[in-house]
């Protein structure tokens, strides 16, 4: 077995519905795959002592799932009044619209096609209910509309899909570009130095004891991966999936479409530049 605490990030362990911190409860989604990892996290967060809930990603359309995070929410005392979500794929946000049905509850996002209520969420915004504090902090790069969410009362921070608890996310071009996701790395940085954030609630995977480790091995990571796909083009590797072959030899090809939007945000990357 694997040591977790030399892992990046000092995963927990296995990936539980359960308390995750203070004020963040996990109730995990039956959604597992490649891509996915064990499944979505959807996140129950809300004050110790307070009646009141905010739910972060309901997940996928299931209903079962729903409801589950709904009577979660029951056994600890509490009512969802607000439902958040940190991006619009599918995964994370397709259940929103009958979790916000379910629970007469609105939505709130980035992207205006995603809320449901006459509130959205932006850069600074702080997010209160019933005495629990989320500050809303921009991370695009993944997708353009990204967003992570800063926990300072639990030094905790719920990175949606731009640090998973295992593994590296992927740049999902054109709409995600990997500039943005250099400087949304460096963002969370400055959380775990300037703030304090010591664990990362992510989108997939692990809860992760240590969020500086995280974001250091994530931008040490697009680092070497810049480097390969740079080298890679200059020894006559031209196109997108050319480079994925070549640079993702030894990750498994079910992943390789992933990777393929990773590259193309790379080759960008490096044009933009004047590097390849």
């Amino acid at each position: 077995m694997s040591d977790a605490a030399a892992l990046p990030g000092q995963p927990r362990g296995l990936v539980v519905s359960g308390p995750a911190t203070a004020r963040a409860v996990n109730v995990l989604a039956p959604n597992p795959s490649a891509m996915t990892l064990d499944g979505t996290n959807t996140w129950l967060l809300s004050e110790p002592g307070s009646d009141l809930a905010v739910v972060v990603d309901p997940g996928p359309l299931d209903e079962t799932h729903l409801r589950h995070v709904i009577e979660t929410a029951e056994k600890l005392g509490k009512r969802v009044a607000l439902t958040l979500l940190t991006h619009g794929h599918p995964d994370h946000a397709e259940g929103a619209g009958l979790f916000a049905e379910l629970t007469g509850t609105a939505v709130r996002a980035l992207d205006p096609a995603l809320r449901l209520g006459d509130e959205g969420l932006g850069a600074g915004d702080v997010v209160s209910v019933g005495g629990l504090e989320v500050r809303v902090v921009p991370t695009p790069g993944h997708t353009s509309d990204s967003l992570s969410f800063h926990l300072p009362a639990d030094r905790a921070v719920l990175t949606g899909d731009t640090i998973l608890g295992r593994g590296t996310t992927m740049v999902a071009h054109p709409d995600g570009r990997l500039g943005d996701y250099l400087d949304s790395l460096r963002r969370l940085r400055s959380l775990t130095v300037d703030d304090g954030v010591h664990t990362v609630l992510p989108g997939h995977g692990p809860v992760l004891e240590d969020a500086q480790g995280a974001v250091e091995f994530y931008l040490a990571h697009r680092a070497s991966r810049l480097a390969q796909v740079e080298t890679a083009v200059e020894n006559g590797h031209r196109t997108p999936s050319e480079v994925v072959a070549h640079v993702y030899a030894d990750v498994d090809r079910s992943l390789w479409p992933a990777a393929e939007l990773s590259v193309r945000a790379q080759l960008e990357y490096l044009k933009g530049r004047g590097l390849v």
